[in-house]
């Protein structure tokens, strides 16, 4: 990754409207922006280059994939060396319903959110998966009751 460039306020705005819409044309995010396309494309090109703009999702509706309910858990590990980190964030990437993974501090290791269809697939998703990973000692999870916010990334 290049270096991260100082950003002013035109790219700020190309950064903003690409976070509400990342199908954007250029010709669009240019007239949005005030700018004409060339150096458009020269910004939004640059904030790729540098990674400030990592790369451009859709966002899939949980619910209308069968997975409407999302379960927050926290795991302990029972050991803390880099192999058993290793190994259970490897394992742990691998599984399609972990929509996120984070390593902690504090009394937990880590935080993991994931889709699940319901009491039934968050049992299964337990027995079957989240229980057969190495070094897994603990879990504490918590149904997610309602979404009250949900961005793609924060703002700029």
């Amino acid at each position: 990754m290049a270096t991260v460039p100082k950003l002013d306020d035109i790219d700020r705005r190309i950064l903003r409207e690409l976070r509400r819409d990342g199908r954007l044309s250029n010709a669009r995010l240019a007239e949005q922006v005030g700018l004409s396309a060339t150096p458009c494309w020269n910004r939004v090109r640059a904030l790729e280059e540098s990674g400030v703009i990592e790369g451009y999702a859709a966002l899939l509706n949980q619910k209308a994939l069968g997975l409407p309910d999302t379960v927050l858990i926290e795991v302990t590990l029972d050991r803390h060396d880099d192999d058993m980190l290793d190994r259970f964030g490897e394992a742990l990437a691998e599984l399609p319903e972990v929509l996120e993974a984070h390593l902690l501090t504090g009394e937990y290791d880590y935080l993991i959110k994931v889709a699940v269809a319901g009491t039934e697939g968050y049992e299964e998703f337990l027995r079957h998966k989240l229980y057969k990973l190495p070094g897994l000692r603990h879990s504490h999870s918590t149904f997610v009751l309602r979404t009250l916010k949900r961005e793609p990334s924060v703002a700029p």
